[in-house]
């Protein structure tokens, strides 16, 4: 029996050997894995932004899944044919729409090594060095938007569990019973909602307040919806503001949104995922006075810090919410010392088992150092406000309100015909073109083109570039 085991054993751990190619073979691939990466950098800066979604097709696999593998080689083409060329070209320094990022090149060199190393950053027992890198990331973080000290955080996929994430520690800390109401503007994050559902307060009482002329929550609207609440016998639980709107870019007025919260006991949770982190630059944190106040606040690195997705994180200004939230243990995974790399990750948020996604943070700003960010960060402002200048220049163009950040929302005004119709033909034409890729929105009914400049390789040319990409359209629309 045992050496039938035995010969059973021997024969399955040399039928799986695919799955550890020794050190030649590792050097082979991955030269040629890199090859392939580099490759793809290197044709960045004139591939189109968007190419049809149809070339998903222009190779096949059949079968998609072999029992004996494939070349290395075929795979890669695969990869460059069907992959890497369809669809959107998020790395493009002419990708303005939703919210771009570019995704590091350092960041993806931090993915490689923490896969590699496959460390587990939720346990401080398990990885002191991967758990004292996460929070040395996520006070970073903190100190950015100008927290104390004893803020905490956790890095999380995004924004969605971002918010997610926040809304659980604001629940725990002041709405335990339920029946508290919620505060935020029509242009709030569709995420908001996702998060009140899955923290058990779908149906919570739920407010919409008014916008000024920029489409920043109004804090008279807010206020006599806080006193309306009260006189019914309803309790102001959580404010849900934004530092940088997806439609427009617009920043609530945080200072005095924090004073009418503390006045009133709310919790005031910033959705910081796009233009939170603007708060690293001079000009950003001039914009997001106020943002230090609040109680929580959601980030995404893989926008403003230009990281790939997956890159998000939950900060709040008291750590103790974040571990009365989410701290857990079990007998098999009970610590094995004390540590002082400070708290395991898993205690801080709803992950358990995580990857190592400091890394992808902590790795470019440790080679690229933190001014580069800044100056990157700033550049994009003045991008914005740049395009914005240039739209108000050409004809029938309405420029939209001034950018608080590095979003525009404009549009074109036909001399005939309806507007909303001829923005969205407009849209559609500059996107099949492919040169430059915008996205659209709708705000009170009305159509607007959308310009999000915030890829760290977008600089002047590109913006140009778009600014060209529009009046080409429009010549050709009104030419048909």
């Amino acid at each position: 029996m045992l050496a039938e085991l035995r010969e059973r054993s021997e024969r399955l751990r040399r039928a799986a050997a695919a799955l550890e190619p020794d050190q030649a073979e590792r050097r082979e691939l991955g030269g040629r894995a890199l090859d392939h990466a580099l490759a793809y950098l290197d044709q960045v800066e004139t591939a189109p932004s968007n190419r049809p979604w149809s070339e998903v097709f222009s190779q096949t696999l059949d079968p998609e899944f072999t029992d004996d593998g494939r070349d290395a080689g075929e795979v890669l083409d695969y990869v460059a044919a069907c992959i890497d060329r369809p669809g959107f070209a998020t790395t493009s320094p002419r990708f303005m729409a939703y919210i771009p990022g570019g995704g590091l090149f350092h960041s993806a060199l931090g993915d490689l090594l923490a896969a590699a190393s496959n460390k587990y950053s939720g346990f401080a027992s398990a990885s002191p060095g991967a758990v004292r890198i996460e929070n040395a990331c996520t006070d970073w973080l903190a100190s950015a938007i100008g927290y104390p000290a004893e803020a905490g955080g956790s890095l999380v996929s995004g924004g969605s569990i971002a918010n997610l994430t926040a809304i659980v520690a604001a629940r725990d800390a002041r709405d335990a019973e339920g029946g508290g109401a919620v505060y935020m503007t029509r242009f709030a994050h569709y995420c908001v909602d996702k998060a009140l559902h899955i923290a058990g307060r779908g149906r919570a009482p739920k407010r919409l307040i008014e916008t000024d002329d920029a489409y920043r929550m109004s804090i008279e609207a807010l206020e006599q919806a806080f006193e309306e609440d009260r006189r019914n016998g309803v309790r102001p639980w959580i404010v849900v503001a934004s530092a940088g709107t997806v439609d427009t870019g617009a920043i609530d007025p945080l200072p005095e949104l924090a004073d009418l919260c503390s006045r009133f006991g709310a919790w005031l949770h910033v959705d910081g995922a796009y233009g939170g982190l603007f708060a690293l630059c001079e000009e950003g944190r001039v914009l997001l006075s106020g943002i230090e106040r609040a109680d929580s606040v959601a980030l995404d690195p893989h926008k403003t810090l230009f990281l790939p997705y997956g890159t998000g994180a939950a900060l709040v200004r008291d750590r103790r919410h974040l571990l009365d939230a989410f701290s857990a243990s079990a007998d098999y995974i009970r610590p094995l010392g004390e540590s002082q790399v400070g708290p395991s990750p898993a205690d801080l948020s709803p992950e358990l088992t995580r990857h190592f996604r400091a890394m992808r943070l902590w790795l470019p700003l440790q080679i690229a150092g933190v001014a580069a960010f800044r100056s990157a960060q700033s550049e994009k402002l003045a991008l914005a406000r740049y395009f914005h200048a240039r739209v108000s220049e050409l004809d029938n163009f309405d420029a939209g309100p001034a950018p608080d950040l590095s979003v525009v929302a404009f549009r074109y005004l036909p001399q005939d015909g309806d507007a909303n119709e001829f923005n969205q033909r407009l849209i559609t034409h500059i996107q099949q073109e492919g040169r430059v890729m915008i996205s659209g929105t709708r705000i009170d009914g009305r159509f607007y083109l959308r310009c999000a400049i915030l890829s760290f390789r977008t600089h002047l040319e590109h913006v140009d570039d778009a600014v060209d990409a529009l009046v080409r359209g429009v010549a050709a629309l009104n030419s048909a």
